[in-house]
């Protein structure tokens, strides 16, 4: 019983440590809405009439081959929206300052 007495304050002070770590992208991700991006199969029209126009519109990217289309990318203050061709077919959220992304894993010492 000593030792539970002993162990248990020092588990706790653990679990409080990681409520201060980084944000990451992942976990906003879950906690927000899918509703508050664009949806699949939206026109071009129908995002610029919903959200207003974009901040940035981005080089297209693809079309080289007849299995590549042509991809269209609008930025918004908080996601991304991704075209082929007038349709919508993915919204990422954009990362906010000081959210995290994966960290590299080190290559193996040879």
């Amino acid at each position: 019983m000593a030792c539970f007495r002993t162990i248990l304050p020092l588990l706790l002070c653990g679990l409080a440590a990681g409520a201060h770590a980084d944000t990451l992208l992942v976990e906003r991700v879950a906690q927000t809405e899918s509703a508050l991006l664009p949806a699949r199969g939206l026109s071009m029209a129908q995002v610029q009439a919903r959200y207003g126009a974009p901040s940035a519109r981005l080089e297209p990217r693809g079309g080289q081959k007849a299995a590549w289309p042509v991809i269209h990318r609008w930025t918004y203050p908080a996601f991304t929206v991704y075209f082929e061709k007038d349709k919508v077919i993915d919204a990422v959220q954009n990362p906010m300052p000081g959210e995290t992304g994966p960290v590299p894993v080190p290559a193996p010492a040879r």
